[in-house]
């Protein structure tokens, strides 16, 4: 070996060695940063103070939990609207002036707008013009603020749902709490809303054998459903002993002739639907597939080496990639696009069944006015009745047909026909 080539040999072990030193310090930075990360998970939740059984103040809770704490604040924030939706208040009467006539002679027809995140829950309850015009019960705020399973193991079950809201409101202060979804001990999801323990005992489910999955749809369903007030203390009641299914719900309405108000116009006792989100989803391919509420609406993101549930509750359209990409690999205009075919095209039906239901009562309306007698007008009413209901049912659920596009427009479809037929029985009253 010559010595030039010596020294390149020399040089060539030293810029090896050096490379392995560059090597090796790289993995041992990996490893200090996957500690340090383990270290940060393993002191998580921080646990730097006790919470209380009757705590209802998100901010203690969030002293445990930050990073949650930090998303569930954002309920607060008008976070922008979808084509179909979101957290800018709006009267929905103005956007749907047919609103008012199929709800004639009820609060609703006075008062009527798009909901705001959970944060506003007592807030606009209480501002609501449906409690100012119209004395209602405290079963109202069931589901509205946070203080109402202190207010129930106080005053009983039926006294609280029977007292006027008017008597209970300066006690109704916080909207949606941590408290209302976990057990403070321990964390787990838990139910405290009595109307959802009495409907699904109803059912013969027992809510102790429930799956975590479940329960990630269970504590959402303890509130956005269905429900009627049932007898003289009013008892807030969710109508499911038949089935969740529209047609089941009419079963049982029509089984105890329950009617929530007279139509103003055509005399028809009608039921007003509320918001069955979970009764709807529960149809759906999504809950066939297992697919809970909180997989979409508060989906896992990743805080540093923590994996937490987004508790900004909102629409998951406005971040798709953290919801509907996990499951669905398709590019985000693709799934919006997807999302805004079904609810475009059911927001087309929502409009020809209101048509429809215009149509119907102003035959009943020019009936009545004719003079043509209840007795007469006994079958259009019942379709009336009928078809209102079921317009209702996919009008007052909150996706506007996504969370079973099939079933919402089966249900438009028969509003439709149901419509249809009552206008054509008040015409043919007419015919010789």
């Amino acid at each position: 070996m010559s010595e030039k080539q010596s020294i390149w040999m020399r040089v060539l072990y030293v810029l090896a060695f050096a490379g392995a030193g560059v090597v090796t310090a790289a993995v041992l930075a990996l490893l200090f940063n996957i500690q340090s990360r383990k270290k940060e998970a393993f002191q998580y939740p921080l646990n730097v103070v006790e919470i209380a059984d009757d705590e209802l103040d998100p901010a203690v809770w969030g002293r445990n939990f930050p990073m949650e704490y930090d998303t569930f604040v954002k309920t607060e924030i008008d976070y922008g609207m979808t084509d179909y939706g979101g957290g800018t208040p709006y009267s929905k009467l103005e956007k749907v002036p047919a609103m008012k006539r199929i709800w004639a002679g009820y609060s609703f027809a006075i008062d009527h707008n798009e909901e705001r995140g959970h944060h506003y829950a007592a807030i606009d309850q209480a501002n609501t013009q449906r409690v100012k015009v119209v004395s209602q019960p405290s079963a109202c705020a069931n589901c509205h603020a946070s203080e109402v399973p202190g207010l129930i193991e106080e005053m009983g079950w039926a006294a609280f749902n029977g007292t006027p809201y008017n008597d209970l409101k300066d006690k109704l202060m916080t909207g949606t709490s941590c408290a209302d979804c976990h057990d403070p001990k321990t964390m787990d999801l838990r139910i405290t809303r009595q109307a959802f323990k009495n409907a699904m005992a109803d059912r013969g489910i027992d809510l102790a054998k429930a799956t975590r999955q479940e329960m990630r749809t269970y504590v959402c369903a303890q509130c956005h459903v269905e429900y009627y007030f049932k007898g003289k203390d009013n008892l807030l009641t969710f109508p499911w002993s038949k089935g969740l299914s529209i047609d089941n719900i009419e079963a049982y309405y029509e089984e105890i002739g329950f009617k929530d108000f007279t139509h103003k116009e055509t005399g028809t006792p009608i039921v007003k639907m509320q918001h069955p989100e979970f009764e709807m989803w529960s149809s759906s391919l999504h809950a066939i597939s297992g697919v809970s509420c909180a997989d979409c609406h508060m989906p896992y993101v990743r805080r540093g080496a923590v994996k937490i549930s987004d508790h900004w509750i909102r629409s998951p359209l406005m971040h798709v990639n953290e919801t509907c990409a996990t499951c669905h690999h398709h590019t985000d205009q693709q799934l919006l696009h997807g999302v805004k075919m079904i609810q475009d095209r059911t927001a087309r039906l929502l409009r020809k069944t209101e048509a429809a239901l215009i149509d119907c009562i102003d035959a009943m309306k020019a009936a009545r006015k004719a003079g043509v007698s209840d007795k007469e007008l006994a079958g259009a009413m019942k379709l009336h009745r009928a078809a209102s209901m079921r317009w209702d049912f996919v009008s007052s659920e909150n996706s506007t047909g996504f969370h079973s596009p099939q079933e919402s427009a089966r249900i438009l479809g028969e509003a439709m026909d149901l419509a249809r037929q009552a206008e054509v029985a008040v015409l043919k009253l007419d015919s010789p």
